[in-house]
């Protein structure tokens, strides 16, 4: 039975001893949560060298040594009393917060519960003075010592006096490990600041200053693997005041779990749900099921239009206008994995410049985003594309036609997918359908400049894959899966350069929202209409669904509609609807396909390599499984042990 509490006690003050461990049970919770308080004071000090000292994974002694600023010894007591810092003076510091400790609650946390030696020296003082603490003894000793200008921490015996706390901790490769996770993340925040990490004695981190790109691209390495430079694209773009710049893995290069993305803001790293809704929405239709894409990004924006006082450990950050970032980040993202080319793979590892702007201005990206960015892809398709659609009395393959015959079980009737098929193929431009040359169908030219991304084709296996050979060696291409990528990319241009017809329903739905998503619905009015949807306020709380998506009818008009205003009220767009469209139109593409045991000319092969080297993510079918892989000389040369 539980237990009943009355409000008869009286209400006294907390102690201090007891109020810092209360508040050391938000800021502390293992050693690497004393790490990263540590680091963050050093590096608003000013700091350009941080050793770290370990031992027993942080348990037994985390020493950091600086060579920042330093404390006054008249400030060194009072560094490690409650709510006490140098950061910010009144409300308007806190509303525009640079620095990455601002609560003044850190050291006199982790004072509560180990035992604590400050050292510090500024430039102008004649000696080093030094402040001894104890969790169970909350009376400061201050006293001189020897120490070069900068300041040294010296934490030991963590959790000493709070036993059932210390239960909590794990192993220490587990606890070493969170441990160095955290200096990784703040040494991809500061390339100007050079980290040393030693535990047990043993140099683990050796990360010197990097001020140019190759620097920063090697210290990126250095953390994230070299492999994830290879596979990374580099961005940098700047619009309306929010500047994006950083390394994005190329879907090729994906995880099993979440544990290659760095994000920072200001310099911070965050894991925000807005910026994870947006990456995730970039990466959409390029990614198998269940990976996770790997980034190591820098978002820089006015102080003022974010607020990092939201949470305890400061890992999240609340925007000023989320939905402006949000469309920022997505539209970046997905315009710059949208650009990435055949050529792109294929290109010589780590791109250390981050020259390559890409995106649209921020204003072009938001729930109507995609259809946009769509829309203008079809703009700027070049005009003389060689098409996998070979047309009549071309040589080899004349008359190749493909035959759609979508199967039943796609959840849409054959007869109408058939003709939503040819509604949306129809005004597709008819000049991109051009014959290849025969000469070059077979041998390669002398000049290897001249030589495509994806080569020419050299003949079909089993009819599935097409063998083709490009300037670093053998291609390897599955067919069905390339084409797919194609028509589906198609059928999206297709879609967003006439938006989606609707059909009344005969009788009107009756949704019940909040006023708030009411409101919601009617901000934007007009994106529902050109989705095909028709929404009418009935009242305060009250809609009428009187039309859907025509494409879309199968689908339960009130669970759509609630679940896009649900992702509009939190994420300031959705990507429901086009999510569902997606999913038909792959279906649509996938049928329409060339399937498996279609036997191809050379001609009709070289067509559908071309087609892949102008069409947006053709590194990934509709799955997100890869539609060709690269096998260059060395590999080949190790299957038959050649050179050994």
């Amino acid at each position: 039975m539980n237990q009943v509490v009355t409000n008869s006690a009286r209400i006294e003050l907390l102690s201090p001893r007891l109020a810092n461990q209360i508040a050391a049970g938000e800021v502390v919770e293992r050693p690497a949560s004393v790490i990263k308080e540590l680091l963050e004071n050093s590096l608003d000090s000013g700091a350009k060298r941080i050793d770290v000292d370990v031992e027993q994974g942080g348990v037994k002694l985390l020493r950091v040594r600086d060579d920042g600023s330093g404390i006054s010894a008249d400030d060194l007591p009072l560094a490690l009393a409650r709510h006490a810092t140098s950061k910010i003076r009144n409300l308007e510091d806190l509303e525009q917060v640079m620095s990455l400790g601002f609560r003044g609650e850190a050291l006199a946390s982790i004072s509560s519960v180990a035992r604590l030696t400050l050292t510090s020296r500024t430039r102008d003082a004649d000696q080093a003075w030094q402040v001894e603490t104890e969790g169970r003894d909350m009376a400061p000793r201050v006293q001189p010592a020897a120490h070069p200008v900068g300041t040294s921490v010296e934490v030991r015996d963590l959790f000493f006096n709070t036993p059932a706390r210390r239960k909590f901790l794990k192993t220490e490769k587990t606890e070493f490990d969170h441990l160095q996770e955290v200096i990784k993340r703040l040494a991809l925040a500061r390339f100007d600041v050079a980290f040393h990490l030693r535990h047990n004695g043993k140099t683990i981190l050796s990360l010197h200053e990097a001020h140019d790109d190759a620097a920063r691209a090697r210290r990126v390495a250095a953390i994230c693997g070299s492999g994830f430079l290879e596979q990374a694209l580099p961005i940098e773009i700047e619009r309306n005041g929010l500047h994006l710049w950083g390394w994005v893995g190329l879907p090729t290069f994906n995880r099993s779990q979440a544990d290659l993305q760095y994000f920072f803001v200001n310099g911070r790293a965050v894991r925000d749900k807005l910026v994870a809704h947006a990456v995730r929405q970039a990466y959409r239709d390029v990614l198998f099921n269940g990976r996770h894409p790997t980034f190591v990004l820098f978002f820089e924006v006015d102080p003022a239009g974010v607020d990092v006082n939201v949470h305890p450990t400061k890992h999240e950050v609340r925007f000023r206008d989320g939905r402006m970032v949000h469309d920022f980040l997505y539209g970046t993202l997905h315009r710059a994995l949208g650009d990435v080319r055949p050529e792109d793979h294929l290109a010589a590892p780590v791109a250390t410049a981050i020259v390559r702007p890409t995106g649209l201005d921020a204003g072009e990206f938001g729930p109507q985003g995609e259809m946009r960015l769509a829309a203008n892809a079809l703009l700027e398709q070049p005009q003389a594309q060689p098409s996998f659609n070979t047309p009549a009395g071309s040589g080899a393959g004349a008359g190749y036609q493909y035959q759609y015959t979508p199967r039943p079980q796609s959840g849409v009737p054959v007869a109408e997918a058939q003709a939503a098929y040819r509604e949306f193929f129809a005004p597709l431009p008819e000049a991109s359908a051009v014959a290849l040359p025969e000469a070059s169908a077979v041998a390669l030219p002398a000049g290897q400049d001249d030589i495509p991304p994806l080569g020419y084709a050299l003949a079909q296996l089993k009819g599935i894959y097409i063998l083709s050979e490009n300037a670093q060696g053998l291609v390897l291409v599955d067919m069905h899966a390339a084409h797919e990528r194609i028509m589906y990319e198609r059928l999206k241009i297709a879609m967003a350069s006439e938006g989606l017809s609707g059909q009344p329903l005969l009788v009107p739905e009756s949704l019940a929202v909040s006023q708030r998503e009411a409101d919601c619905a009617e901000e934007h009015v007009a994106w529902f209409q050109r989705l095909g949807f028709e929404l009418q306020r009935l009242g305060p709380e009250t809609l009428a669904i009187r039309q859907i998506p025509a494409l879309l009818k199968q689908a339960e008009a009130n669970r759509l509609v609630s679940d896009v205003l649900a992702d509009l009220m939190e994420y300031g767009s959705s990507d429901r609807i086009q999510a569902h469209l997606n999913e038909l139109l792959g279906t649509m593409a996938c049928h329409g396909a060339v399937r498996a045991n279609r036997r191809l000319a050379i001609p009709e092969m070289n067509g559908l390599l071309r087609d892949m080297e102008n069409t947006e993510r053709s590194g990934q079918c509709n799955h997100g499984r890869p539609t060709w892989t690269q096998l260059g000389l060395d590999d080949l040369d190790k299957l038959f042990l050649r050179g050994r």
